[in-house]
C-alpha cells in the first residue's frame, strides 16, 4: 500500500481513456483521481494493466470535464528515431506540469532492472534519453515536435541522468481492442528473452549460415533474441534453455521483440513451432503458447491482517521459479514469520500442501479460530531453505475474504469466506519445570513462578511502535492466574496474550490492569487451564533493596534460556526515561535498579532475589526514545517488588484496584542545585535525615493537561514535603494512591507555598475505545499525549494512519487532533462519529486538524467506504476478544445518489482498517505524503 502521484494523457477523449505506466495503474487495488491542465478533478479507474509491460489505462467521464476541452494525444510509434528532439510533458517532481527536453539516443536498450522485488518490465526494447526527468513524470507522454507520442515515459537512472522510454507499438495494439471492448490477448511461453548483438550471439555458438541469412533478411539488424530465463515447469521449460538463440517462429525470422510478441499474442491456446540455436546446432521444437493473464493475480485473500495472492509471473521470473504457491503479498498479522521478509512462498499449512489460492482457501476454512498450526514456508529469495513457523489462526480481529478484480467498475469485489469456527476448549495438561543445577540455590525455584509472553496487536495504538512483543512475566498469584509483566510487552490492552509454562503449554491470557505511570501490567489465564503442573506463586521479599545488597538475577537472556548469577546493587537512582517525538508509554516517577554485570543488559525481563529465593525486584524492559537511526532504544532496569503492591493486593482479595494519583511527572534535584533555587539550610537538613544514602528532593517536570492538580501544581516547583513528610523516595509518593488530597509544600521561585491538592481516579484501562475514519485510528489523547502536550485542542486524537488510506493520501498526520468535520466542531469521539456520519460516500470532506506543535491546519479527504469504512471498537470484557465491534447499520449514501455498501456489507467491513503495523504509519517525521 502507498500513496504517489505520477502522470498520464489521454489517448481517447471520447471514452475518457488515460495512459499511464502499469506501476501507476497498479496490480492491485486502485483509487485515484487525475487533475487536468486547467485544474478540474475527475475520478479515474484502471480497465487495463498489462501483465508484463509498462503502460495501462485508466478511465474517466470525459461529462466530469466541463470547463476545457478534452483531447486525445495520437500513438505514433513508427516516428521514434534515434537523434529526434522530443518533450516529456508531465507532473515532474509534483510540479503539476513540467516540460522537459531531450533527444532519443537510443531505440534497442533491454528493459532496465529496478529490483528483486519490485515491478520490473522485460521481452521488450526500451528508448534511450537525457531528459532528466524524476519523480511524478511516469506516464508522461513522450512527445515529437508535430505534438504526436512516440514513446511513454517509465523510469529513468538519477545517477546517469538518463532516461526510459517505453514504445508505444504494443500500446496501441491493447489500445485498439480496449476501444472495441474487447479483451486485449497475451501470450506467453514463460521464457524471458534480451537483445544480444552478433559478437555476443557468435560466443554463444550461432552459427556463420544463420548470421548471414538474418544479415541478409535485415540489413540493418546488429543482433538477435537469446533465451535468458526459461522459468522451471514452464511451457517452454523441457525445450529451451538460457543461451538459446530465437531464429524463428512458425517459419518467420524473428529479430526483435515486437514480432515475438505479436506472434505469441496470435497463439494464445495453440501450438507454435521454434527454430532455436544452441551451440551452433539448430533445434526445432513445438511449445504451446499459455494465456499470459491467467498467471496474472486477479484476486487475493485476506485474513489475519495479511494478504495473499497467487505467485505472479513477475515475481516467478525475477527469481526465476515456477509459477505456483501462495505468495504472502502483505506479511503482517499471522503470516508475519520471523526475519527479514524476502517474499515468503507457503508451502503447505497445518500439513496439507498449498499449491494455489484454491487450496488455501480450502484448507482455512477448515481451522478453526486461535489454532495453532504449522506454516512450511521458503523464500523466494533463497529455494534451497526451508521454514516452519508455528502461527495462531487469527479470525476475530480481522475478517477472511476474497478480493477479485472488476475491470467494469475499477474496484475490487469482495466476497465473505464464511465464519469462523469456533476456538476448540482448552484441553488442561500437566507438564514439569526445567530441574537446574542445585548449586544455583533457592533462587532457581523461581523459574517455576515465571512464564513466556507473546503479545500481538492487531492494531497500533497510543503511539506504540510495534505489533508483537515477546517477554517474560512472573506469577504473583498462581490460585487467581495473575503475572506481572513489563508494559513494555503489553502496552495496552488490544491484542492477543498468548502465556507459554514451562516451554511446554501455551494458554491463552487476558489484560487486567495496566499502571498508568510505572512500567508493570498485571495480566491472567485461568488456572484451570493448565491442569496439574506446579507452577509457584512468587514468594515477595518484605526488605527493599538498596545499594550494595547481593541479590540473584533470575531471568532470561537474549536466547530465551534461563540464567541465575548473583551479583551486587550497583546503584539505586531516580532516572527519567527519554520522551520520544511521537507520545507513548513511558515509565514514570521510578526509582531505578542496576546491577554489576554485563549480562543484565542481555536480559529484558526477569526478578531480583534475595538469598531465601523471595522476590526484591522485577528487571523488566523501558521503551525509550527512537534514534536517529530508526530505532527504539531499550532500557534494562530493576524496579522494587513493593511498587505492584498497591494493584496487587486488592486483586488478591477479588477486588479492582481504585487508587488515585496527583497526574505528575517529578525529577530529582540535588542538593547544589536546590539551594540556588532557595532552598533554606533548614530543609536541607531535613532531607539528609529523612535520606542519609541519596540527598536530594523532586522538582515537578510535568503536569498532565487537563487535570486538577495542573491547575495547582506548576512546572518547576520544589517538592518539600507531603502530608508533612520529608520525599525523597519515589516509593514515598505512593501516598497518593489513598488520599483524596494531600497537603503539599512547594518551594516556587524561592517562596515556600502550601497546598490542598486534591488526587483524581486513575482507570487501569488504558485506551478503551477507537474510531477508525478514513484509515486514520483515532482515540482521546492517552497518558503520555497528556504528559507531552501543554493544551488540548479535542479529545480527538490521530494515533496512526493506514498506508494507502485517504488520510495517508490527504495528509492526515499521527499526533493531529481533531477539531472540526466539515465545520462541525468534535470535542470527542462521539461528535466526530455523528459528524463523519453525514459524510457522503466518494465526496471530499473538510477537516479542520491542530498539529502537536499547535499549528492549526485544514484537510480535503475524500471518503473511500469500500476499502475504508468507518468502524468504532469499544473495550467489553464480556465479548471473547475483550473488544466489541461497532459499525453504523445504515450504508453511507453515494454522492451519485446510489449506495456505497449494503448494511450487510457494512457489517462485514467492521475491522476493515484494523491492521497490523507493518502498513501502519505512526511516526509525524514520515508522515510524507
Amino acid at each position: 500500500p502507498e500513496t504517489s502521484e505520477a502522470s498520464g494523457f489521454i489517448v481517447d477523449a471520447e471514452r475518457g481513456l488515460i495512459l499511464t505506466n502499469r506501476h501507476v495503474a497498479c496490480a492491485g487495488p486502485f483509487v485515484g483521481e487525475a487533475v487536468c491542465h486547467d485544474h478540474e478533478e475527475v475520478d479515474v479507474f484502471p480497465v487495463y494493466r498489462d501483465p508484463v509491460h509498462d503502460f495501462g489505462f485508466l478511465k474517466f467521464d470525459p461529462s466530469k470535464i466541463k470547463y476545457m476541452e478534452v483531447t486525445s494525444i495520437p500513438l505514433v510509434p513508427e516516428m521514434a528515431k534515434v537523434g529526434i528532439d522530443i518533450r516529456v510533458v508531465g507532473n515532474d517532481a509534483g510540479e503539476k506540469l513540467s516540460i522537459l527536453s531531450g533527444s532519443i539516443s537510443r531505440l534497442d536498450r533491454n528493459a532496465p532492472e529496478y529490483g528483486d522485488l519490485t515491478y520490473n518490465d522485460f521481452n521488450t526494447f526500451y528508448l534511450q534519453a537525457a531528459s532528466s526527468t524524476s519523480g511524478g513524470s511516469s506516464g508522461s507522454p513522450v512527445i515529437d515536435i508535430n505534438g504526436n507520442a512516440v514513446a511513454l515515459q517509465a523510469g529513468g537512472s538519477l545517477k546517469a541522468a538518463t532516461d526510459f522510454f517505453l514504445p508505444l507499438d504494443r500500446v496501441r495494439r491493447a489500445l485498439t481492442f480496449i476501444q472495441e471492448g474487447k479483451p486485449v490477448a497475451r501470450g506467453t511461453i514463460q521464457t524471458q528473452f534480451l537483445y544480444r548483438p552478433f559478437d555476443e550471439t557468435r560466443r554463444l555458438g550461432l552459427s556463420q549460415e544463420t548470421e548471414a541469412l538474418v544479415r541478409a533478411s535485415f540489413p540493418e539488424e546488429i543482433g538477435m533474441l537469446v533465451a535468458e530465463t526459461v522459468l522451471p515447469k514452464g511451457p517452454a521449460s523441457s525445450f529451451l534453455e538460457e543461451g538459446d538463440i530465437l531464429v524463428s517462429i512458425n517459419g518467420e525470422l524473428i529479430t526483435k521483440f515486437v514480432p515475438l510478441e505479436d506472434c505469441l499474442d496470435r497463439n494464445v491456446g495453440k501450438e507454435i513451432e521454434i527454430l532455436a540455436e544452441r551451440g551452433g546446432e539448430q533445434r526445432r521444437v513445438k511449445v504451446t503458447v499459455q494465456d499470459l493473464h491467467s498467471i496474472t493475480p486477479d484476486r487475493y485473500v485476506e485474513i489475519g491482517g495479511s494478504k495473499l495472492n497467487n505467485l505472479s509471473y513477475q515475481l516467478a521470473r525475477s527469481f526465476c521459479v515456477p509459477v505456483s504457491g501462495v505468495y504472502v503479498s502483505e506479511p503482517s498479522g499471522m503470516f508475519r514469520f520471523d526475519g527479514p521478509d524476502r517474499g515468503w512462498i507457503i508451502s503447505s499449512i497445518d500439513n496439507q500442501a498449498i499449491h494455489n489460492l484454491d487450496d488455501f482457501i480450502e484448507v482455512m476454512q477448515t481451522i478453526p479460530d486461535r489454532e495453532r498450526i504449522p506454516v512450511v514456508y521458503y523464500s523466494i529469495g533463497d529455494v534451497h531453505t526451508t521454514s516452519v513457523a508455528v502461527v495462531q489462526v487469527e479470525r476475530h480481529w480481522s475478517r477472511f475474504r476474497l478480493a477479485v478484480r472488476n475491470d467494469k467498475t475499477g474496484l475490487w469485489d469482495f466476497t465473505s469466506l464464511g465464519a469462523p469456527l469456533p476456538p476448540k476448549p482448552i484441553v488442561p495438561s500437566t507438564v514439569k519445570f526445567l530441574e537446574l543445577d542445585e548449586s544455583l540455590g533457592p533462587a532457581k525455584e523461581l523459574f517455576s513462578c515465571m512464564v513466556k509472553v507473546s503479545y500481538y496487536m492487531p492494531c497500533r495504538i497510543d503511539g506504540f511502535p510495534k505489533s508483537r512483543k515477546y517477554g517474560a512475566g512472573l506469577v504473583v498469584d498462581a490460585e487467581r492466574g495473575l503475572i506481572v509483566i513489563s508494559r513494555n510487552i503489553v502496552p495496552f490492552a488490544m491484542g492477543d496474550l498468548s502465556i507459554t509454562i514451562a516451554d511446554s503449554i501455551i494458554v491463552p491470557g487476558k489484560v487486567v490492569y495496566l499502571h498508568p505511570t510505572h512500567n508493570f501490567a498485571i495480566i491472567s489465564y485461568n488456572p484451570k487451564d493448565v491442569g496439574g503442573t506446579p507452577i509457584q506463586s512468587a514468594k515477595i521479599s518484605p526488605v527493599n533493596l538498596v545499594q550494595g545488597h547481593q541479590v540473584s538475577l533470575v531471568a532470561f537472556n537474549h536466547n530465551q534460556r534461563p540464567i541465575c548469577l548473583r551479583t551486587v546493587v550497583t546503584d539505586i537512582t531516580s532516572v527519567t526515561i527519554p520522551h520520544n517525538g511521537t507520545p507513548r508509554f513511558r515509565g514514570i516517577n521510578l526509582d531505578a535498579i542496576t546491577l554489576d554485570t554485563p549480562l543484565a543488559q542481555q536480559c529484558s525481563s526477569g526478578v531480583l532475589a534475595d538469598s531465601e529465593g523471595r522476590v526484591q525486584g522485577l528487571w523488566l524492559s523501558y521503551l525509550g526514545e527512537r534514534n536517529n537511526s530508526g530505532r527504539d532504544n531499550e532500557y534494562y532496569l530493576g524496579l522494587h517488588i513493593s511498587t505492584i503492591m498497591p494493584v496487587l493486593q486488592p486483586m488478591q482479595e477479588g477486588l479492582y484496584p481504585k487508587l488515585r494519583n496527583l497526574n505528575i511527572e517529578v525529577m530529582p534535584v540535588q542538593m547544589a542545585q536546590a539551594r540556588h533555587m532557595g532552598l533554606t539550610d533548614t530543609w536541607v537538613k531535613k532531607v539528609e535525615e529523612a535520606n542519609p544514602s541519596r540527598h536530594h528532593i523532586f522538582m515537578v517536570r510535568r503536569t498532565e493537561t487537563g487535570s486538577v492538580s495542573a491547575s495547582i501544581l506548576q512546572e518547576l516547583d520544589l517538592i518539600l514535603s507531603i502530608n508533612g513528610k520529608v520525599i525523597t523516595r519515589m516509593y514515598e509518593l505512593d501516598v497518593q494512591y489513598d488520599a483524596t488530597e494531600l497537603d503539599i509544600v512547594v518551594l516556587r521561585k524561592k517562596v515556600e507555598v502550601k497546598l490542598t491538592v486534591p488526587t483524581e481516579p486513575i482507570s487501569g484501562q488504558g485506551t478503551n475505545r477507537l474510531v477508525i475514519w478514513a484509515g486514520a485510528m483515532m482515540h482521546e489523547p492517552h497518558k503520555a499525549v497528556l504528559q507531552q502536550s501543554k493544551t488540548l485542542p479535542s479529545r480527538v486524537y490521530v494515533s496512526a494512519r493506514s498506508k494507502g488510506s485517504p488520510s495517508y493520501m490527504y495528509g492526515m498526520v499521527p499526533t493531529m487532533w481533531i477539531t472540526h468535520i466539515n465545520g462541525t466542531p468534535t470535542p470527542d469521539l462521539d461528535s466526530l462519529l455523528i459528524a463523519v456520519k453525514k459524510c457522503q460516500d466518494n465526496s471530499y470532506v473538510r477537516v479542520k486538524a491542530m498539529s502537536f506543535d499547535m499549528v492549526p491546519t485544514v484537510l480535503s479527504i475524500k471518503t473511500n467506504m469500500h476499502y475504508w469504512p468507518t468502524a468504532e471498537m469499544v473495550r467489553d470484557d464480556n465479548e471473547e476478544s475483550g473488544w466489541r465491534k461497532v459499525v453504523d447499520a445504515p450504508a453511507l449514501t453515494a454522492a451519485n445518489g446510489e449506495s456505497s455498501m449494503t448494511a450487510e456489507e457494512d457489517r462485514d467491513e467492521t475491522v476493515a482498517v484494523i491492521v497490523d503495523g507493518e502498513e501502519v504509519d505512526m511516526e509525524d517525521d514520515n508522515a510524507g505524503n
